[in-house]
């Protein structure tokens, strides 16, 4: 385990004056920080900002960046830096909390700031923080969590026991064509007790209208597992998928690939699964927010993928859902969402509607904030539902004050059929497209339901829909 960190939220609200403006606008931020460090009162801590900025009539950013300086003690301040769009033209707001021991509180509630355009100001105003609204939120919201790294996933997890399946599997988007590349890597122990194999695919998906999907498969081979540690990630017969690197060849396919990624892994399940495997399968996502650099080459041509996004996930587990839904959805800004939606092949759990494990990854918070609570519900909040279908499948559910509805569309000629078999030899067929569509409408209840994110993806999501 790394070490610790911290992130909390702030919203302060107040007004700012326009230059060639006589009338002061409302003004509100809500701001996710994050930091590597443990806050400590008597250092200079730099953080990370991002959040919103809303000034009435003017301006509205969900994606605002920047930064903070936490320095009560050494420095006596605390300073804030941050980028927002309004008007179509970028902003910079700076600022700062001037401390006194004298005035401790006003001091450390209230924030002068000016906004900038290329340099110059474009208005001045004040911010507030409230004491009697804010102080229970702010302090609630303080989390210490442990930094995570993604290389730390990739390992097998495989032991040796049979009737076990082990799936490292890459998704990217390159954004110069819009093209979908999809990179499947697998181990299989059978149930049998027979020799472990590796096999895999690798597909390749045009934009819309540019062609037919493409794919290849590689293997099976013997798996040769390498002494720790030797061995960490994917490796058989020349294909690699491994820390910051994929590589390898199958049909007329070959690729190399440097992975970067940006941000911690995103557990859709709970962390206990994918520690203890006590369920009959677990997904994590190592890198949900990375980008890709290198060059994929196929029959006829060639892409030269420059920082395209794209996200590598694991699975371990005894085999595939009866049913099951999938989708992997870059939502821009560091934002991410994934849901794996199933139905267990395990007797009394078969009859059961598809549990739903859903993680939104927003401003640096993941909601809901236990992956449990999309699966079985919580406090009275609804369970979440899928309806798995084709070619449109769909995702609705409430946790908190939060509610979400997802549709995701796979057009079928954007869209790869594909067989193989689980460790007991029984057959399943994954139906996949990382050229998919989805809508997502995210709502927050302020007396009724207001929406609170929306996002449309027109051919940059991943998806699958699965069965037997």
């Amino acid at each position: 385990m790394g070490a610790r960190g911290t992130t909390f939220t702030e919203t302060m609200t107040g007004s700012v004056c326009l230059d060639g403006e006589s009338e002061q606008r409302p003004i509100r931020l809500d701001l996710v920080v994050r930091t590597d460090e443990v806050l400590q009162p008597h250092r200079t801590t730099d953080c990370v900002l991002t959040g919103r900025v809303r000034i009435a009539g003017w301006a509205d950013d969900h994606e605002a960046t920047g930064e903070m300086e936490i320095s009560p003690l050494a420095r006596r301040r605390i300073r804030y830096r941050l980028d927002f769009t309004a008007q179509g033209r970028r902003y910079s707001l700076d600022g700062w909390k001037s401390i006194s021991p004298a005035r401790p509180v006003k001091s450390m509630t209230v924030l002068p700031f000016v906004l900038q355009r290329d340099g110059e100001q474009a208005a001045k105003g004040t911010l507030r923080f409230s004491i009697a609204t804010q102080l229970l939120p702010f302090l609630a919201s303080f989390r210490f969590p442990r930094a995570d790294d993604s290389e730390r996933h990739l390992p097998p997890r495989w032991d040796g026991k049979p009737g076990r399946t082990e799936v490292w599997y890459t998704t990217v988007t390159d954004p110069s064509t819009g093209t979908g590349l999809w990179l499947h890597h697998e181990l299989v122990a059978p149930t049998d007790g027979s020799d472990a194999y590796a096999h895999g695919w690798v597909a390749r998906f045009p934009a819309d209208g540019e062609g037919p999907v493409e794919h290849a498969r590689f293997g099976p081979q013997p798996w040769k597992p390498m002494p720790a540690p030797h061995q960490q990630g994917f490796t058989s017969d020349g294909i690699e998928a491994g820390p910051g690197q994929l590589r390898g060849k199958a049909g007329p396919f070959s690729w190399e690939m440097a992975e970067h990624p940006d941000g911690e892994p995103l557990y859709t399940f709970p962390r206990w699964s994918w520690r203890r495997p006590l369920l009959p399968a677990a997904q994590i996502v190592p890198a949900p927010n990375a980008s890709y650099t290198g060059t994929f080459s196929y029959d006829g041509g060639e892409l030269q993928l420059k920082g395209a996004p794209g996200a590598t996930a694991r699975i371990y587990g005894h085999g595939n859902a009866r049913r099951w839904s999938w989708l992997h959805a870059d939502l821009g800004g560091g934002d991410v969402l994934e849901i794996v939606a199933a139905v267990s092949m395990r007797p009394g759990l078969r009859k059961l509607p598809p549990l739903v494990f859903l993680r939104l990854r927003k401003n640096g918070r993941t909601w809901p904030r236990r992956a449990e609570r999309s699966a079985l519900g919580w406090a009275g909040a609804g369970r979440f539902r899928a309806r798995i279908g084709l070619p449109t499948w769909s995702v609705t559910g409430r946790s908190g004050l939060r509610r979400i509805k997802v549709v995701v569309t796979q057009p079928e000629e954007r869209t790869l059929a594909l067989d193989y078999k689980d460790p007991d030899g029984s057959a399943a067929v994954c139906r996949n497209s990382e050229t998919a569509d989805a809508r997502i409408l995210l709502e927050r209840w302020w007396g009724r339901w207001r929406t609170e994110a929306e996002w449309s993806l027109d051919g940059t999501a991943h998806a699958e829909v699965g069965d037997r």
